[in-house]
């Protein structure tokens, strides 16, 4: 009898431990490694030139890895997460604790997260506009409807992207976007409608227009130039542009971090071209591209030059 109620109990226990088992992870170890494999990853529309930078470089060392972007919304990046198809986001967004805790619940394991660089978002004028001098004050209340100025402020989208959302938490703050405001497709298709309306003000990320070394960005800086917005911390009323230097020390107010996120529960292609973007050559990469490498010390000389 006592010998028939040991077994009871261990089939029992046995049948309580299986209905505890943690959720089944819906990414398993694929076919790809840390340099070989096809993965697909979803990138937010604003970072394009310095990710198809660091693509080129990586997968020019790696020719048995193929990495495809899809280049997107930040709403829509995010939303991938949940994908099986993408294992890897970059975006402006970090995780928190409540974001793991869910996905971790979604995919059975944890992602992998952490901050690569930082960006700014730069403020773009017609070649004929007479002012070039704004403080985020008056950034605001163009964006809210009761400024005096009379432009057309235009975005890469109405919601949903990066740009509007950090002009909604970080500018206005809580309060509504009553400006004329103008959705373009694309950070590029910003550029394009600023260049042809000289009563338009674009707002995109610097790495699609800081980088003077590149021969497209030239090209767009030739349609369109960079506004200096007011530094907020600095003792005197300066006015300065998204160069490296003023992002690094945030005398330039509308800077941003670059993150990204990683479904991946082993060794795979996802984590070698992380560990490719937080080391030295990725690093350089974005510190050519005018971003603000995250993992890289940059040196800032002092120099008496015009903003």
């Amino acid at each position: 009898m006592i010998k028939q109620i040991s077994y009871f109990i261990l089939i029992l226990l046995l049948l309580v431990g299986c209905s505890k088992k943690a959720k089944k992870p819906r990414v398993f170890a694929g076919d790809d490694t840390l340099t070989s494999g096809i993965i697909h990853i979803s990138v937010d529309e604003s970072f394009q030139p310095i990710i198809d930078s660091q693509l080129k470089v990586f997968l020019s060392q790696h020719p048995n890895a193929r990495i495809i972007p899809h280049y997107k919304s930040e709403a829509e990046c995010i939303k991938d997460l949940v994908n099986d198809s993408t294992r890897m986001v970059i975006t402006t967004r970090s995780l928190s604790a409540e974001d793991v805790a869910f996905y971790k619940d979604t995919l059975g394991f944890p992602p992998i997260f952490g901050r690569i660089a930082t960006d700014a978002i730069a403020m773009i004028l017609h070649d004929t506009s007479p002012d070039s001098l704004f403080s985020v004050a008056e950034i605001r209340s163009m964006l809210n409807g009761t400024s005096g100025y009379k432009y057309e402020l235009v975005m890469d989208g109405v919601k949903a992207t990066s740009t509007v959302r950090f002009m909604l938490d970080s500018v206005l703050r809580g309060q509504p976007m009553n400006g004329k405001v103008v959705a373009a497709t694309s950070s590029e298709g910003v550029i394009n409608y600023v260049s042809n309306h000289p009563k338009a003000i674009g707002f995109i990320g610097v790495s699609w227009i800081g980088n003077k070394e590149d021969s497209a960005q030239l090209s767009f800086l030739k349609k369109v130039r960079i506004a200096a917005i007011q530094c907020t911390k600095c003792e005197k009323e300066v006015f300065v542009r998204p160069y490296q230097a003023n992002i690094a020390t945030k005398r330039y107010p509308l800077h941003r971090g670059l993150y990204y996120i990683l479904k991946e529960n082993y060794a795979g292609l996802g984590k070698g071209f992380v560990n490719f973007l937080t080391h030295e050559k990725g690093q350089l990469i974005f510190r050519r591209g005018y971003l603000v490498p995250d993992r890289m010390a940059l040196q800032i000389r002092k120099a008496n030059v015009s903003e």
